[in-house]
Protein backbone atom coordinates (compact mmCIF):
# COMPACT_ATOMS: atom_id res chain seq x y z
CA UNK A 1 0.00 0.00 0.00
CA UNK A 2 3.25 2.65 0.12
CA UNK A 3 3.39 4.12 -3.00
CA UNK A 4 5.29 7.09 -4.80
CA UNK A 5 7.71 6.70 -1.70
CA UNK A 6 4.71 7.64 0.66
CA UNK A 7 5.66 7.97 4.19
CA UNK A 8 3.62 6.13 6.73
CA UNK A 9 1.88 7.22 9.56
CA UNK A 10 -0.23 6.02 12.12
CA UNK A 11 -3.01 8.18 13.98
CA UNK A 12 -4.78 7.29 17.40
CA UNK A 13 -7.93 9.54 18.26
CA UNK A 14 -10.64 9.81 21.19
CA UNK A 15 -13.26 7.65 19.98
CA UNK A 16 -15.74 5.37 21.02
CA UNK A 17 -15.14 1.76 20.23
CA UNK A 18 -17.88 1.36 17.56
CA UNK A 19 -15.95 3.93 15.46
CA UNK A 20 -13.18 3.98 13.64
CA UNK A 21 -10.41 5.05 16.08
CA UNK A 22 -6.65 4.49 14.56
CA UNK A 23 -6.02 5.47 11.03
CA UNK A 24 -3.09 4.58 8.98
CA UNK A 25 -2.23 7.39 7.31
CA UNK A 26 0.36 8.08 4.69
CA UNK A 27 2.45 11.71 3.97
CA UNK A 28 3.77 12.26 0.40
CA UNK A 29 7.36 13.61 0.63
CA UNK A 30 6.91 15.93 -2.38
CA UNK A 31 4.52 18.36 -0.93
CA UNK A 32 3.52 17.11 2.57
CA UNK A 33 -0.22 15.93 1.35
CA UNK A 34 -1.89 13.04 3.50
CA UNK A 35 -4.34 10.45 3.13
CA UNK A 36 -5.98 8.19 4.66
CA UNK A 37 -5.59 4.28 3.70
CA UNK A 38 -7.61 2.16 6.40
CA UNK A 39 -9.01 2.56 9.32
CA UNK A 40 -9.83 0.35 12.69
CA UNK A 41 -12.19 0.40 15.10
CA UNK A 42 -13.06 -1.76 18.36
CA UNK A 43 -10.60 0.46 20.53
CA UNK A 44 -11.99 3.56 22.76
CA UNK A 45 -10.03 6.52 22.49
CA UNK A 46 -6.58 4.84 21.50
CA UNK A 47 -5.21 8.28 22.50
CA UNK A 48 -1.43 6.78 22.36
CA UNK A 49 0.52 4.34 20.10
CA UNK A 50 3.62 2.84 19.73
CA UNK A 51 5.01 0.98 16.97
CA UNK A 52 7.66 -1.92 17.16
CA UNK A 53 11.46 -1.44 15.45
CA UNK A 54 10.64 -3.65 12.44
CA UNK A 55 7.29 -2.28 11.58
CA UNK A 56 5.12 -5.33 12.08
CA UNK A 57 3.12 -4.94 15.50
CA UNK A 58 1.56 -1.88 16.65
CA UNK A 59 0.90 -1.27 20.71
CA UNK A 60 -1.97 1.35 22.08
CA UNK A 61 -3.39 2.17 24.89
CA UNK A 62 -7.37 2.14 25.55
CA UNK A 63 -7.55 5.33 27.58
CA UNK A 64 -10.51 4.66 29.66
CA UNK A 65 -11.66 4.34 33.53
CA UNK A 66 -11.26 0.53 32.98
CA UNK A 67 -7.76 0.59 30.64
CA UNK A 68 -6.31 -1.52 28.61
CA UNK A 69 -3.51 -2.16 25.84
CA UNK A 70 -4.11 -3.76 22.86
CA UNK A 71 -1.75 -5.25 20.08
CA UNK A 72 -1.96 -5.02 16.36
CA UNK A 73 -0.47 -7.08 13.64
CA UNK A 74 0.40 -4.38 11.13
CA UNK A 75 -0.28 -5.60 7.50
CA UNK A 76 1.84 -3.82 5.03
CA UNK A 77 0.33 -5.63 1.97
CA UNK A 78 -3.28 -4.62 2.14
CA UNK A 79 -2.57 -1.43 5.10
CA UNK A 80 -5.11 -2.63 7.68
CA UNK A 81 -4.31 -3.45 11.35
CA UNK A 82 -5.56 -6.90 12.84
CA UNK A 83 -6.04 -7.36 16.39
CA UNK A 84 -3.82 -10.16 17.81
CA UNK A 85 -4.13 -9.34 21.94
CA UNK A 86 -5.35 -6.90 24.70
CA UNK A 87 -4.67 -6.91 28.36
CA UNK A 88 -5.55 -5.09 31.09
CA UNK A 89 -3.86 -2.30 33.01
CA UNK A 90 -5.89 -2.33 36.24
CA UNK A 91 -5.20 1.14 35.98
CA UNK A 92 -7.32 4.24 34.76
CA UNK A 93 -6.70 6.56 32.11
CA UNK A 94 -3.22 5.06 30.32
CA UNK A 95 -2.42 7.54 28.69
CA UNK A 96 1.40 6.83 26.92
CA UNK A 97 3.21 3.15 25.62
CA UNK A 98 6.67 2.99 25.12
CA UNK A 99 8.61 -0.12 24.19
CA UNK A 100 11.81 -1.24 25.51
CA UNK A 101 15.11 -0.68 23.27
CA UNK A 102 15.61 -4.43 23.23
CA UNK A 103 11.84 -5.12 22.44
CA UNK A 104 11.22 -7.25 25.06
CA UNK A 105 9.06 -5.22 27.44
CA UNK A 106 5.90 -2.61 27.18
CA UNK A 107 5.72 0.34 29.78
CA UNK A 108 2.44 2.23 30.36
CA UNK A 109 1.41 4.83 32.44
CA UNK A 110 -1.94 5.35 34.06
CA UNK A 111 -2.70 8.98 34.31
CA UNK A 112 -6.09 8.69 36.83
CA UNK A 113 -4.66 5.15 38.11
CA UNK A 114 -1.59 6.24 39.22
CA UNK A 115 0.57 3.57 38.59
CA UNK A 116 2.70 2.33 35.81
CA UNK A 117 2.78 -1.19 33.83
CA UNK A 118 5.64 -3.61 32.50
CA UNK A 119 4.20 -6.26 30.00
CA UNK A 120 6.94 -9.04 28.71
CA UNK A 121 6.20 -9.10 25.01
CA UNK A 122 6.24 -13.36 23.67
CA UNK A 123 7.09 -14.33 20.72
CA UNK A 124 4.61 -13.30 18.08
CA UNK A 125 4.49 -9.84 20.05
CA UNK A 126 1.30 -10.22 22.22
CA UNK A 127 1.20 -9.64 25.76
CA UNK A 128 2.32 -11.68 28.83
CA UNK A 129 0.62 -11.26 32.23
CA UNK A 130 2.24 -8.18 33.54
CA UNK A 131 5.27 -8.75 35.04
CA UNK A 132 5.66 -5.41 37.16
CA UNK A 133 2.91 -2.87 38.66
CA UNK A 134 4.31 0.17 40.43
CA UNK A 135 1.51 2.82 42.58
CA UNK A 136 3.07 6.20 43.39
CA UNK A 137 1.87 8.12 46.43
CA UNK A 138 1.77 12.05 46.80
CA UNK A 139 0.60 14.86 45.88
CA UNK A 140 1.55 18.70 44.89
CA UNK A 141 0.92 22.62 45.50
CA UNK A 142 -2.40 22.08 42.78
CA UNK A 143 -5.44 21.37 44.30
CA UNK A 144 -7.45 20.59 41.01
CA UNK A 145 -4.77 18.84 38.79
CA UNK A 146 -2.26 17.96 41.90
CA UNK A 147 -4.41 15.64 44.42
CA UNK A 148 -3.04 12.21 43.49
CA UNK A 149 -0.15 10.95 41.65
CA UNK A 150 -0.53 11.28 37.99
CA UNK A 151 2.19 9.39 35.83
CA UNK A 152 1.56 11.13 32.57
CA UNK A 153 4.91 9.58 30.65
CA UNK A 154 7.02 6.29 31.08
CA UNK A 155 10.40 5.76 28.21
CA UNK A 156 13.84 3.56 28.49
CA UNK A 157 16.89 5.90 28.88
CA UNK A 158 19.42 5.38 25.85
CA UNK A 159 21.43 2.57 27.46
CA UNK A 160 18.05 0.00 28.39
CA UNK A 161 18.76 0.18 31.94
CA UNK A 162 16.73 2.84 33.08
CA UNK A 163 13.28 3.87 32.92
CA UNK A 164 11.77 7.21 33.28
CA UNK A 165 8.58 8.28 34.56
CA UNK A 166 6.80 12.08 34.54
CA UNK A 167 4.60 12.22 37.28
CA UNK A 168 2.86 15.31 36.74
CA UNK A 169 0.67 14.94 40.14
CA UNK A 170 3.37 14.69 42.19
CA UNK A 171 6.23 17.12 40.57
CA UNK A 172 9.20 14.01 40.16
CA UNK A 173 10.53 12.42 37.09
CA UNK A 174 10.94 9.14 38.89
CA UNK A 175 13.92 6.73 37.56
CA UNK A 176 13.60 2.72 38.28
CA UNK A 177 16.06 0.31 37.02
CA UNK A 178 15.23 -2.03 34.90
CA UNK A 179 16.09 -5.68 36.11
CA UNK A 180 14.03 -8.54 34.27
CA UNK A 181 10.95 -6.81 33.98
CA UNK A 182 10.78 -5.25 37.25
CA UNK A 183 11.41 -1.69 38.43
CA UNK A 184 13.37 -0.88 41.06
CA UNK A 185 13.29 2.40 42.29
CA UNK A 186 16.52 3.92 41.60
CA UNK A 187 15.94 8.04 43.01
CA UNK A 188 13.41 10.87 41.75
CA UNK A 189 14.11 13.71 40.63
CA UNK A 190 11.80 16.85 42.11
CA UNK A 191 10.57 19.98 39.84
CA UNK A 192 9.34 22.73 40.91
CA UNK A 193 6.35 22.55 42.90
CA UNK A 194 3.63 23.16 40.45
CA UNK A 195 5.43 22.32 37.47
CA UNK A 196 3.14 19.39 36.24
CA UNK A 197 6.36 17.15 34.57
CA UNK A 198 4.59 15.47 31.21
CA UNK A 199 6.69 14.27 28.46
CA UNK A 200 10.49 13.94 28.18
CA UNK A 201 13.13 13.25 25.34
CA UNK A 202 16.81 12.54 25.45
CA UNK A 203 18.97 14.53 22.93
CA UNK A 204 20.78 12.10 20.38
CA UNK A 205 24.52 12.12 22.11
CA UNK A 206 22.18 11.35 25.82
CA UNK A 207 24.37 13.53 27.67
CA UNK A 208 21.07 15.77 27.93
CA UNK A 209 17.51 15.04 28.71
CA UNK A 210 14.39 17.73 28.37
CA UNK A 211 11.07 17.78 30.38
CA UNK A 212 7.79 20.09 29.08
CA UNK A 213 5.78 20.56 32.49
CA UNK A 214 2.23 20.98 31.41
CA UNK A 215 1.61 23.17 34.49
CA UNK A 216 4.21 26.17 34.66
CA UNK A 217 4.45 26.41 30.29
CA UNK A 218 8.97 25.71 31.02
CA UNK A 219 10.90 23.57 29.72
CA UNK A 220 13.52 21.89 32.08
CA UNK A 221 16.61 21.19 30.67
CA UNK A 222 19.18 18.43 33.09
CA UNK A 223 22.61 17.06 31.88
CA UNK A 224 22.06 13.11 31.94
CA UNK A 225 24.72 10.23 32.90
CA UNK A 226 23.57 7.31 31.72
CA UNK A 227 25.59 4.94 34.09
CA UNK A 228 24.00 6.58 37.15
CA UNK A 229 20.55 8.37 35.66
CA UNK A 230 21.64 10.96 37.33
CA UNK A 231 19.66 14.24 35.95
CA UNK A 232 20.90 17.56 36.88
CA UNK A 233 18.66 20.79 35.96
CA UNK A 234 20.42 23.17 34.20
CA UNK A 235 17.97 25.58 32.77
CA UNK A 236 14.22 26.19 32.60
CA UNK A 237 12.64 28.33 29.50
CA UNK A 238 9.16 29.25 28.67
CA UNK A 239 7.23 27.47 26.11
CA UNK A 240 5.45 30.78 25.21
CA UNK A 241 6.38 34.15 23.40
CA UNK A 242 7.04 36.68 26.43
CA UNK A 243 4.18 38.83 25.33
CA UNK A 244 1.71 36.24 25.35
CA UNK A 245 -1.03 37.20 27.47
CA UNK A 246 -4.40 36.14 26.12
CA UNK A 247 -5.21 32.83 27.97
CA UNK A 248 -4.79 29.27 29.53
CA UNK A 249 -2.08 27.70 28.04
CA UNK A 250 -0.22 24.07 28.21
CA UNK A 251 2.73 22.31 26.72
CA UNK A 252 2.03 18.99 25.53
CA UNK A 253 4.57 17.24 23.93
CA UNK A 254 8.29 17.60 23.19
CA UNK A 255 10.56 15.99 20.79
CA UNK A 256 14.61 16.84 19.93
CA UNK A 257 15.25 16.31 15.86
CA UNK A 258 17.87 13.68 15.11
CA UNK A 259 20.51 16.29 14.03
CA UNK A 260 20.51 17.03 18.15
CA UNK A 261 20.73 21.01 16.84
CA UNK A 262 16.80 21.81 17.41
CA UNK A 263 14.00 20.91 19.69
CA UNK A 264 9.96 21.42 19.66
CA UNK A 265 7.38 21.65 21.55
CA UNK A 266 3.36 21.84 21.40
CA UNK A 267 1.50 24.52 23.19
CA UNK A 268 -2.11 23.82 23.90
CA UNK A 269 -4.30 27.10 24.13
CA UNK A 270 -1.32 29.34 22.35
CA UNK A 271 -1.65 26.84 19.38
CA UNK A 272 1.97 26.70 18.68
CA UNK A 273 4.85 24.42 18.06
CA UNK A 274 7.81 26.37 19.78
CA UNK A 275 11.33 25.75 18.35
CA UNK A 276 14.90 25.79 20.26
CA UNK A 277 17.68 25.96 18.68
CA UNK A 278 20.28 23.77 21.05
CA UNK A 279 23.65 24.62 21.79
CA UNK A 280 25.83 21.82 21.37
CA UNK A 281 28.58 22.58 23.92
CA UNK A 282 26.21 23.04 27.16
CA UNK A 283 22.10 21.67 26.06
CA UNK A 284 21.23 24.70 26.53
CA UNK A 285 18.26 26.03 24.66
CA UNK A 286 16.82 29.31 22.77
CA UNK A 287 13.70 30.21 21.90
CA UNK A 288 13.81 30.96 17.99
CA UNK A 289 10.64 30.73 16.28
CA UNK A 290 6.57 29.92 17.55
CA UNK A 291 4.81 28.63 14.32
CA UNK A 292 0.47 28.45 14.57
CA UNK A 293 -0.70 24.82 14.37
CA UNK A 294 -3.35 25.64 12.49
CA UNK A 295 -6.11 24.44 14.22
CA UNK A 296 -6.81 23.95 18.18
CA UNK A 297 -4.83 22.50 21.18
CA UNK A 298 -1.84 20.17 19.39
CA UNK A 299 -1.83 17.42 21.90
CA UNK A 300 0.59 15.74 20.21
CA UNK A 301 3.34 16.00 17.06
CA UNK A 302 5.93 14.16 15.54
CA UNK A 303 9.18 14.67 13.39
CA UNK A 304 9.50 12.03 10.24
CA UNK A 305 12.19 11.14 7.99
CA UNK A 306 12.51 13.25 4.81
CA UNK A 307 12.18 16.81 6.62
CA UNK A 308 8.51 16.69 7.37
CA UNK A 309 6.67 17.57 11.43
CA UNK A 310 2.90 16.51 11.75
CA UNK A 311 0.75 18.09 14.41
CA UNK A 312 -2.67 16.44 15.85
CA UNK A 313 -4.77 18.90 16.38
CA UNK A 314 -7.11 17.78 19.02
CA UNK A 315 -10.49 20.25 19.08
CA UNK A 316 -10.34 21.27 15.22
CA UNK A 317 -9.72 17.61 13.93
CA UNK A 318 -7.17 18.27 11.65
CA UNK A 319 -3.54 16.80 11.17
CA UNK A 320 -1.31 19.54 9.67
CA UNK A 321 2.05 18.76 8.24
CA UNK A 322 5.18 21.29 8.29
CA UNK A 323 8.04 21.08 5.92
CA UNK A 324 11.36 21.39 8.52
CA UNK A 325 14.15 23.11 7.26
CA UNK A 326 17.25 20.77 7.45
CA UNK A 327 19.60 24.42 7.74
CA UNK A 328 17.88 26.29 10.50
CA UNK A 329 15.29 23.92 11.85
CA UNK A 330 12.50 26.32 11.08
CA UNK A 331 9.25 25.10 10.10
CA UNK A 332 6.63 25.94 7.43
CA UNK A 333 3.04 24.93 6.89
CA UNK A 334 2.56 23.16 3.65
CA UNK A 335 -1.44 23.91 3.40
CA UNK A 336 -2.09 20.40 3.74
CA UNK A 337 -4.19 19.18 6.19
CA UNK A 338 -6.11 15.80 7.31
CA UNK A 339 -9.52 15.91 8.60
CA UNK A 340 -9.63 12.84 11.48
CA UNK A 341 -11.98 12.65 14.79
CA UNK A 342 -10.54 13.81 17.47
CA UNK A 343 -6.74 13.02 16.77
CA UNK A 344 -4.67 12.39 19.81
CA UNK A 345 -1.47 10.93 18.56
CA UNK A 346 0.79 10.32 15.29
CA UNK A 347 3.29 7.77 15.12
CA UNK A 348 5.33 7.15 12.13
CA UNK A 349 5.92 3.72 10.84
CA UNK A 350 9.55 3.05 11.68
CA UNK A 351 10.97 1.11 9.10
Amino acid sequence: MNTQNEIVFFTGTQTKDTEKGIFRCTLNPLDGSMRIVSSTDGIENSTYLVVNSIGDRLYAVSEKSDGEVFVYVIDNKTGELHLLDRKPTQGADPCYISLSSDGQFVFVSNYSGGNVNVFRIGDNGTLEEKSCMITHSGHSVNPDRQESPHPHSIFPDPSGKFVLVCDLGIDQVVVYRLEEGELVKHHEVDLPPGAGPRHFDFHPTGKWAYCANELNNEITVFTYDDKTADLHTIQSISTLPDDYNEGVSYPADIHVSSCGRFLYASNRGHDSIVQYDIDLDTGNLTAVDWQSTQGEYPRNFTIVEGGYVLVANHKTGNVVSYFMDSETGRLTATGCELELPIPMCVQPLSV
